[in-house]
């Protein structure tokens, strides 16, 4: 049985990692057992540990242990998107016997810590609260049992419970970190018990780093000062001090901007996400320089081994058929799911993500001729499959989804899938031989699902956005969508030429180099997978972090 009392991470660690560091997220996607992330911030995180553990880094992670999950994806009798809730139940996660105390709205909540253990899906140490405990009343139970809670007092509370109570255990393990690092700013309640426990600002700074995801001020978190008080968020600290403290007067306060004001270092996730989030947050005094560590995916868990050790020997034959089974076993997820039978001959277009309106599930189909006669073209055939999550109180996503859902009846070779999680995710990067990702630029902040695609043998089909603008050689090892006049253009004008451009793009250079040029295919395929191994796997990410951010 693992000691709790005064834990260390137990394996032995790599010297040049010895710095401790607690890491706090929302959601962690470690494997597909464990259902406790939506989309890309868990995933980002789930690998991050998962190469904590590779690299043997003195890192653990604090999360949540959400008892519904993020919501199931099923679908209603007419196939459209029906999100419910199931209790998830894990034998495989250990009791601490840790119980603590975190006050909201002044009455205490208890709160219990579960552990994972490396070795279980290996991954760095982590550590989940919850609420859902028969000491607390049912409200208080509630706190933790869906992740991102529609109710604006719920998720304030959800935040209290990683952030103040993640603190807390972190005090109660004796762990002792060098450094809290926020992944974004929900655990960013911490702030004012690090106050109470090290007594001032600076000394808090020095104990704390955060990362911000977000290319855009208004997808910063923003709450009222006197709700955050009512709900006991600033920890004992009157709304003026916190005003002094954070200097951000007036009736709002700004998560990420009060995250800025307390960390000694902070970073963004890619490198053109660094600038726009230097233009963001430029004119704000007294915060640290926004670094660039671009996100990353571990080559590990993801890639496909098979594949990269057929690129290694040269063996092409052995190459494509590999690549031919992926298709074929992924595709029979998909005639499971939706009655559509694949063809593993056929280029197929993948896009599959959190499904957000910036990002444009349904670029591809707004011309419905256009759409049309792509997937009735019988001399360079296509097949399109769509999949993701849209938050399930985003009624303009999920309308959007059931709109593709719709669509799809009238094609044989389109198909929407659901329950869009690590699984199918993988076997959907497999399934591809073109990831398309039109997100509207520069609002991407980094984007890291073309990176596992790539590992998985897929060409990444792009708008210049995110990480793969430190990737994208066009025509070499991705296809990329020409920049549209993103300042001076309207909304409409800007998809209306990316769609000019992804169809041009498909037609004149994708299609004719599949079914006319094998070997040209091949060989940007193979470059796509040569190009990610290193640079995009996240033992780099979590090197950088050392280097950069904990140094």
């Amino acid at each position: 049985m693992t000691d709790f009392k005064n834990y260390k991470v137990p394996y032995e660690l790599a010297p040049e990692y010895s710095t401790a560091v607690a890491y706090f997220s929302m959601e962690f996607a470690i494997h597909q057992p464990l259902k406790i992330y939506s989309g890309g911030l868990g995933f980002l995180s789930g690998s991050h540990l998962r190469s904590a553990y590779e690299l043997k880094q003195n890192l653990i992670g604090i999360g949540i242990l959400w008892k519904y999950g993020y919501y199931d994806q099923g679908r209603n009798q007419d196939q459209t998107l029906k999100a419910e809730w199931y209790e998830k139940t894990y034998s495989f996660l250990q009791d601490t016997g840790i119980k603590i105390q975190v006050p909201v709205h002044n009455q205490p909540v208890w709160v219990k810590a579960w552990y994972l253990p490396p070795e279980t899906f290996e991954s760095a140490p982590l550590f989940l609260l919850s609420t859902d405990l028969p000491e607390n009343d049912y409200l208080s139970q509630t706190i933790t049992h869906k992740l991102y809670d529609a109710d604006t007092a719920a998720k304030i509370a959800q935040m209290m419970i990683l952030g103040i109570g993640g603190a807390m255990l972190v005090d109660e393990l004796n762990f002792n970190p060098k450094l809290y690092h926020l992944n974004e700013a929900h655990a960013g309640s911490s702030i004012y018990y690090l106050m109470k426990k090290f007594g001032s600002k600076d000394e808090v700074k020095k104990h704390l780093v955060f990362t911000t995801h977000t290319p855009e001020e208004a997808g910063n978190e923003k709450h009222d000062y006197f709700l955050l008080n009512k709900m006991s968020f600033f920890y004992g600290h009157s709304i003026s001090e916190v005003q002094a403290l954070t200097e951000m007067d007036g009736a709002v306060y700004n998560h990420s901007l009060a995250a800025l004001r307390f960390a000694s270092e902070a970073n963004c996730v890619s490198k053109l996400h660094g600038e726009v989030s230097r233009r963001m947050w430029g004119h704000y005094p007294n915060i640290p320089e926004i670094q660039s560590i671009t996100n990353a995916q571990n080559w590990k868990y993801w890639a496909d081994k098979q594949l990269y050790r057929y690129m290694e020997e040269g063996d092409n034959v052995a190459f494509d058929d590999r690549k031919m089974f992926l298709k074929r076993r992924a595709f029979e997820i998909v005639a499971d799911q939706t009655g559509k039978l694949f063809d593993p001959e056929v280029l197929t277009i993948v896009w599959a993500r959190r499904f957000a309106a910036y990002k444009r599930p349904d670029l591809i189909a707004q011309d419905l001729a256009k759409f049309q006669e792509l997937v009735e073209n019988t001399e360079q055939p296509v097949q399109i499959i769509w999949a993701g999550k849209p938050y399930p109180m985003d009624y303009g996503a999920i309308s959007v989804f059931n709109s593709l859902v719709h669509l799809s009846k009238r094609f044989k070779n389109v198909a929407v899938c659901v329950d869009y999680e690590l699984a199918l995710s993988k076997r959907l990067k497999q399934a591809s031989d073109v990831w398309l990702n039109n997100p509207r630029v520069p609002r991407e902040a980094s984007g890291t699902s073309g990176m596992s695609a790539a590992m998985n043998g897929s060409v990444n089909f792009s708008t210049f956005d995110g990480w793969i603008c430190e990737f994208a050689k066009h025509g070499e090892n991705c296809f990329i969508v020409p920049q549209a006049d993103y300042h001076t253009l309207s909304i409409q004008d800007q998809d209306n030429q990316d769609l000019d451009h992804l169809f041009e793009i498909l037609q004149n250079e994708i299609l004719p180099t599949y079914y006319d040029n094998k070997r040209k295919w091949r060989d940007i395929v193979q470059a796509g997978m040569h190009d990610v191994r290193h640079e995009f796997d996240s033992n780099r990410m979590a090197e950088e972090y050392y280097q950069k951010l904990y140094k």
